[in-house]
């Protein structure tokens, strides 16, 4: 399935956004936003449903168990608890799966090992997604060798991963994939085996505005990863911050109402990550765009204007005493807060 912009702006018109039921839409959270905490996955099922989270999403880490042989018995014994508290796990976090990737880890085994392992442990958490990425910045020089590495790979595995029940969600990752490129990827390999983890704050890591990026791949998300951003330019090019809910300047709220317009289904899930510093993009560099030498010229004035929109966002000193752990239990809990009053004002 191919959605132009036309008909996908259709679907997020006043009459889609009044039939989407708000008051269902799930919220989670991927646990790495919160690792510094260390918690068991018992603790963070207690702690999601305290804060009132009705999803996790896991990685092999946060688990606490070893990818290659995880231990089935503490799965079973997750699962069991996370039913218990009303909390689901519809997607598993993997990480890179791309074997011509920087980030590729071989020592774990090839990437075909490697994504059935993900599979499998996916299946084991009642998951029926699998997140995984290609890679960060190091990538972007190459981008079409992975695209083609990764066509190639999931292609040859079609079979596998259909009879698995689990689809494969690429993350458009920050410093690997603009959102047209991903959008061929998915449309290359097909729909019926890969899918999207559409995260809200990497497009402006790769100069696009993320509504631009939410037109593209909101018809192929599957998972979701929410953060808010601050842009605005600076006299070396774009500065870029991720902030709590609401603390941004790219309409966050307009963008998780469209989202919801377009996958009414698919949970609210956060991957609060606050910026300390603001990533520079040196838009006004002509070596920056060696590694967009096909972005379209539309694309990037999007992301220009915004950022001219945009005010600086200056990182906040911590607080005395409170510790790393315990500020991104306090962010997250804050756009917790925020997203549910937006769902329920609308």
């Amino acid at each position: 399935m191919s959605l132009t912009r036309r008909q996908f702006l259709a679907t997020t018109g006043a009459a889609a956004l009044g039939a989407a039921p708000r008051n269902q839409v799930k919220i989670g959270v991927e646990m790495g936003c919160i690792s510094s905490a260390k918690y068991t996955p018992f603790q963070y099922l207690d702690y999601l449903a305290g804060i009132g989270a009705s999803v996790a999403q896991f990685s092999a880490s946060t688990l606490g168990v070893n990818l290659a042989s995880p231990d089935e018995e503490v799965i079973k014994k997750v699962r069991e608890y996370a039913a218990a508290k009303g909390i689901t796990t519809p997607a598993f976090s993997s990480g890179c799966i791309c074997p011509t990737s920087t980030g590729f880890n071989s020592k774990a085994g090839t990437a075909e090992e490697q994504i059935a392992q993900g599979l499998k442990l996916s299946r084991m958490m009642g998951a029926t997604a699998m997140r995984g990425v290609v890679g960060g910045a190091k990538e972007r020089p190459q981008i079409e060798i992975h695209m083609q590495s990764m066509s190639r790979l999931l292609k040859g595995m079609r079979s596998q991963i259909r009879e698995s029940g689990v689809k494969i969600a690429l993350e458009n990752h920050g410093g690997d994939f603009q959102a047209r490129e991903l959008k061929a990827l998915v449309e290359d390999v097909g729909f019926d085996i890969l899918g999207i983890c559409l995260d809200s704050g990497n497009p402006l890591w790769m100069l696009e505005d993320p509504h631009l990026t939410l037109e593209l791949l909101g018809p192929y998300s599957i998972v979701s990863h929410v953060r808010d951003t601050a842009v605005w330019r600076v006299p070396e090019g774009v500065a870029v911050r991720w902030v709590n809910m609401g603390e941004g300047n790219v309409d966050i709220d307009g963008w998780i109402n469209k989202f919801l317009a377009v996958q009414p289904a698919v949970p609210v899930t956060f991957e609060n990550i606050v910026s300390g510093q603001p990533r520079l993009i040196r838009v006004f560099d002509a070596a920056t765009f060696k590694d967009y030498p096909k972005m379209p010229a539309g694309d990037l004035a999007r992301f220009l204007a915004l950022a001219e929109r945009g005010k600086p966002v200056p990182a906040q000193p911590a607080a005395p005493g409170k510790s790393r752990s315990q500020q991104q239990l306090d962010d997250l809990e804050f756009c917790v807060r925020y997203t549910r009053k937006l769902l329920s004002a609308a």
